[in-house]
């Protein structure tokens, strides 16, 4: 075997190693919707629990032809911003880049990867609106966040040409903004005119609790959660090839597993502490803040040293709670699962403390150090993506009567009222 032979030969293995790398990568994450669809199921009434699980599949469902048809291109086509930019199509589904005889073992299982990162968001918003949501328009909203809205913040500042990454020097290695942040913050718009659930509200505006049928099946749906993100967060590494030292985050620059694995477990750990601390006890708030952990730590995951993740994990679950109860007291919002608080808030916790803590790290190629105000901008920037249309195409569904069950269905039951079935039978 020639020398040349011998480059090409392990050119081929190291692709084929990448391709299996995210085949993995993808299924795990489809671990991430059991995990979901559990703990919604669980925080859920008796009542209404199959049609949380219903909404939760259906937009899974159609989360992945509608990420073919033109999510992948929205994230190839729009980092400058709002025009396109020529890419003869690539990422369309009429391009040969999309069809079964891929020749550069990448763009398919990069395409899966990105797919699951959009049935994620709309799993997130999905655990705010439960038990009062008619389930079309839930699909239809959860459509729209997942194969255009996250998608478009990805391409700003999740991409190493987004105009966030080149103006600002945007570091947000694990998503803690361009998933996170937009569909905690979409969900609130949505929450906003959604309204709460029948008897969340007494007349004098005080707060009733409304609590699942089963919070066992919700403890084992937020470890599920954690063994499913950890698909997620591998997929967020890129194998750069022995060129580039192998693995690198996002945008380049290098980065490994190890300091993925040290950072989410140790943010996770720390966010369980926080929360069981604060909540006194609550198992409920300890496994949120075990996710909120992470989602703390995820801008900076490839660059935090364990110890720093640990106290970031910490101060992720004592935020959460108070958080909640300010939202909930607020603007009378009935987020029946803490998600704007525990994906929107530290999120945006998250990006800012990369700033605050890892200003001027250097990026790859030419794209700026990271600094406070270039985090600042982009956090304002994530949480607009996310807001501006759960708000405004939550408003107009509103107005058309499309958006709400009405009152007496969801006193009687979506379950039975929409869907004719009864989770449990005696």
């Amino acid at each position: 075997m020639t020398l040349e032979e011998l480059n090409v030969f392990v050119t081929t293995q190291a692709n084929v190693g990448m391709e299996a790398y995210y085949w993995w990568c993808t299924a795990l994450m489809v671990i991430i919707h059991v995990g979901f669809l559990m703990y919604e199921v669980g925080a859920t009434r008796m009542p209404n629990a199959v049609s949380s699980g219903v909404k939760n599949l259906l937009a899974f469902a159609f989360m992945i032809p509608t990420f073919w048809l033109f999510g992948w291109w929205i994230y190839l086509a729009f980092p400058g911003g709002f025009i396109p930019i020529d890419l003869e199509g690539y990422g369309a589904p009429w391009n040969v880049s999309m069809g079964p005889m891929l020749s550069d073992q990448a763009t398919g299982v990069f395409w899966a990867a990105f797919t699951l990162f959009a049935c994620t968001t709309a799993s997130i918003f999905s655990g705010s609106v439960i038990e009062r949501i008619r389930i079309s328009a839930f699909t239809f909203l959860a459509v729209v966040l997942g194969s255009v809205v996250w998608i478009l913040g990805a391409s700003w500042g999740w991409h190493p040409d987004g105009w966030l990454v080149t103006r600002f020097g945007f570091h947000d290695a694990a998503a803690a903004g361009c998933v996170h942040t937009i569909a905690g913050l979409f969900a609130f718009g949505v929450l906003l005119n959604l309204g709460p659930r029948v008897g969340k509200y007494n007349e004098d505006g005080t707060m009733n609790e409304l609590e699942g049928h089963s919070l066992v099946l919700s403890f084992v749906g937020l470890l599920t959660l954690i063994v499913g993100f950890f698909g997620f967060l591998g997929g967020c590494l890129i194998w750069g090839g022995a060129d580039l030292g192998g693995w690198t985050n996002i945008y380049g620059a290098p980065a490994t597993l190890s300091s993925f694995v040290f950072n989410t477990l140790m943010g996770l750990s720390g966010g369980m502490i926080g929360a069981f601390w604060w909540s006194r006890g609550n198992p409920f708030w300890m496994m949120s803040g075990g996710l909120a952990g992470i989602f703390i730590c995820a801008s900076g995951l490839d660059i935090w040293y364990p110890g720093f993740a640990f106290l970031l994990g910490i101060v992720a679950g004592i935020v959460i709670i108070p958080a909640n109860d300010f939202l909930h007291n607020t603007f009378k919002i009935d987020d029946c699962v803490g998600a704007v608080s525990i994906h929107g808030v530290c999120g945006i916790l998250g990006m800012l403390v990369v700033g605050l803590f890892a200003a001027g790290y250097p990026a790859a190629g030419d794209i700026p150090p990271s600094s406070f105000t270039g985090q600042l901008i982009s956090a304002v920037v994530m949480a607009l993506v996310g807001f501006v249309p759960g708000y405004g195409i939550s408003a107009i569904m509103k107005a058309g009567g499309w958006l709400r069950v009405p009152d007496s269905v969801q006193k009687a039951g979506i379950d039975k009222a929409e869907l004719g079935l009864q989770a449990y039978h005696n």
